[in-house]
């Protein structure tokens, strides 16, 4: 069951009953409120306070950072793998895609990041992946860039409502 659900905020209680999900990632602002759904436990939900910037130095907003993209790929690590994990985000369309990318890639380190990058897109046409989280990921999981460059060839996403959940299989079933 290597697959990972990425949904907005407004259906985290949906998907994670739908389809069964006991881990949860939430890349949420630190003062947005929210629920975790109950089929959830405390011990296997991470939140990463964060917002949907890909620079330091705006505000008061915090920037992804070294510490949170350590923090998703330990927890991924953690996952027994028996049930989906849920990651979300605020509309699910540029933080939870990129956790969803780097979450696949730290667990299985041998596949392509084009292949991975083209099989995100082809679950989502919203999905824009967060560049800092991209660039981060890609820094700390050792992919030489390959993974920024595969996120920058899909190219941005369609124009998103938030409603789009979609299912990223971490291991392409094609073999590459």
């Amino acid at each position: 069951m290597s697959v990972i659900i990425v949904s907005p905020l407004s259906r985290i209680a949906e998907m994670a009953v739908r389809h069964k999900a006991r881990d949860m990632i939430s890349l949420i602002a630190k003062e947005q409120a929210f629920h975790r759904p109950g089929v959830i436990a405390p011990e296997r939900h991470l939140t990463l306070a964060m917002n949907d910037i890909a620079f330091k130095g705006t505000g008061g907003l915090v920037a992804p950072d070294e510490t949170h993209v350590r923090q998703l790929i330990d927890f991924a690590a953690s996952w027994r793998q028996e049930t989906p994990l849920l990651i979300h985000c605020w509309m699910g369309v540029s933080r939870s895609p990129a956790a969803a990318l780097i979450a696949a890639l730290s667990l299985a380190p041998d596949q392509s990041e084009e292949g991975l990058a083209r099989r995100l897109r082809a679950a989502s046409p919203f999905a824009t992946p967060n560049t800092r989280l991209i660039e981060i990921g890609d820094a700390l999981l050792g992919r030489g860039g390959r993974l920024v460059t595969a996120v920058r060839a899909i190219g941005r996403g369609a124009d998103a409502d938030g409603n789009a959940p979609f299912v990223l299989d971490i291991h392409d079933a094609g073999g590459g």
